[in-house]
């Protein structure tokens, strides 16, 4: 159904109007009543946290022989110090942006790395992950895009170290890169 539109207010419908509801008065401006204190936050969940680590501490959660070792990359390059690599390897540095190689082909994943290192060094970032995954689905001829990644990072010259990243940042499955500034 369609709508019309409303029909137009003559000057008789306002002059009825206006005798219809009388005289008007202005009311005085009120001021709004001040909005009531909100109450002191209160933590929660810091309070179950804190609650829930003797718990957790005897029961071990993870099974040590999972952990993941021999397969960690590191690289440092000639003529910078060691405590570098050792603070990269424990996350002393903040990652500023990061790439997912996931899904690609060797191709695709040297081609989106050499890019991605161009526009890191553009705005000037110094600290990248790139995250190569653990070639779990490989053939025999081990991790292809973990390889290839170890390959392309020690050949550049605007890198300065390399390590794979802590277990949160992706463990053995992704790689944190050092670069020049």
């Amino acid at each position: 159904m369609k709508r019309r539109p409303p029909a137009p207010i003559t000057d008789a419908d306002s002059q009825l109007f206006r005798e219809a509801i009388g005289e008007v008065r202005v009311l005085d401006p009120v001021a709004a009543p001040p909005a009531a204190a909100r109450p002191a936050p209160y933590p929660h969940m810091l309070e179950a946290d804190e609650a829930a680590v003797p718990g957790e501490l005897l029961d071990m959660a993870f099974d040590p022989a999972v952990l993941e070792v021999g397969e960690e990359l590191a690289y440092l390059r000639d003529g910078y110090p060691p405590k570098l690599l050792r603070q990269l390897k424990r996350g002393q540095f903040s990652v500023q942006d990061d790439l997912d190689l996931h899904q690609m082909n060797a191709a695709a994943a040297q081609a989106s790395i050499v890019a991605f290192l161009a526009e890191a060094k553009q705005h000037g970032l110094r600290c990248v992950r790139i995250v190569h995954g653990k070639g779990l689905r490989s053939k025999s001829a081990g991790p292809v895009l973990k390889g290839l990644t170890d390959r392309m990072l020690r050949r550049r010259d605007d890198v300065i170290a390399f390590a794979s990243a802590r277990p949160a940042l992706g463990g053995t499955g992704a790689v944190v890169v050092l670069l020049k500034g």
